[in-house]
């Protein structure tokens, strides 16, 4: 199915791969450092096990040739962000609050065991993984709301989160909703974020839309999720997921790609130049020197 020129798309598993390694696959590149030695995505809730155990290297989504997953049914993970024209949020709260939102299905018990959205969320891992931003307002709010799914409100903010459908499958209410137009803007600076909690730092040196940095920071989110161990998974879920997304300044920019903290970079095939890194994610966690990954 051709996808919309907007439609952010992003490829990920968790197992192991070379530290700074970059793996270009369907416009996105993740960077990042391996995850804890088990290799696999860790529930953190008193259910078994969910995912699978780590795939064959020759079988990675990360790869960019064609591979087995390509012949899998493919799904998509959708987002919906509220935007009324009268009072529209601000657009680094709309970031903040969707990357939450990819945080809190990953961790939601029906996404785990034998829950109702589980089979659908191991489908669309099994795949290539994709997220599309999509905005509503009104009536189109209304009818997307009432749809399955999680609502995640930020200060000014919300994002509203569903399983994940079959890219020729989605519900007409959310097929019907535009994908370009999601531009927002911060009616002051953002204060300076909290070190003690998640940064999800974005490139001073892109130029990106709201919907598609939104997806970016989404994709910088469920990095940071899949390399936590489990106990530090369970904190920030029961914590409520603070976390900040701030632009970096160019010094520190530099300083945090090469840092070893998860990086997502983007292939170039919407909206900005290939190669182009866009997120790290500065998880307390898996700052270097903690050690603390099991």
């Amino acid at each position: 199915m051709a996808q919309h020129p907007r439609a952010a798309h992003a490829v990920a598993t968790a197992h192991p791969v070379e530290p700074h390694r970059k793996i270009t696959f369907h416009g996105v590149i993740l960077a990042h450092r391996p995850p804890h030695p088990a290799g696999r995505l860790t529930d953190v809730s008193n259910e078994e096990p969910t995912t699978p155990d780590a795939p064959d290297p020759q079988d990675s989504p990360f790869r960019h040739e064609s591979t087995s997953r390509d012949e899998a049914p493919q799904f998509v993970l959708p987002l919906v962000a509220r935007i009324e024209r009268a009072a529209p949020p601000a657009r680094t709260d709309a970031l903040e609050t969707a990357a939450r939102a990819v945080l809190t299905i990953l961790s939601d018990e029906r996404s785990l065991g034998e829950g109702p959205w589980a089979q659908a969320m191991r489908d669309w891992q099994d795949a290539r993984i994709r997220k599309v931003v999509r905005r509503a307002r009104g009536a189109e709010w209304r009818r997307a709301e009432a749809l399955p799914g999680i609502t995640v409100t930020g200060k000014s903010a919300e994002v509203r989160v569903y399983p994940p459908v079959p890219l020729d499958g989605w519900p007409k209410d959310l097929a019907r909703l535009q994908v370009s137009g999601t531009e927002l803007d911060d009616p002051e600076p953002p204060a300076g974020p909290d070190p003690a909690h998640p940064v999800l730092w974005m490139s001073p040196e892109v130029d990106m839309s709201a919907g598609k940095s939104m997806a970016q920071a989404g994709h910088g989110a469920q990095l940071a999720w899949w390399e936590l161990s489990p106990e530090d998974r369970t904190a920030w879920r029961a914590a409520g997921f603070p976390l900040s997304v701030r632009t970096a300044g160019a010094a520190q920019w530099s300083d945090l790609t090469t840092s070893g903290l998860p990086v997502v970079r983007d292939a170039g095939f919407t909206e900005i130049t290939p190669g182009s890194c866009t997120v790290v994610a500065d998880h307390p966690a898996l700052r270097p020197g903690r050690g603390q990954r099991s």
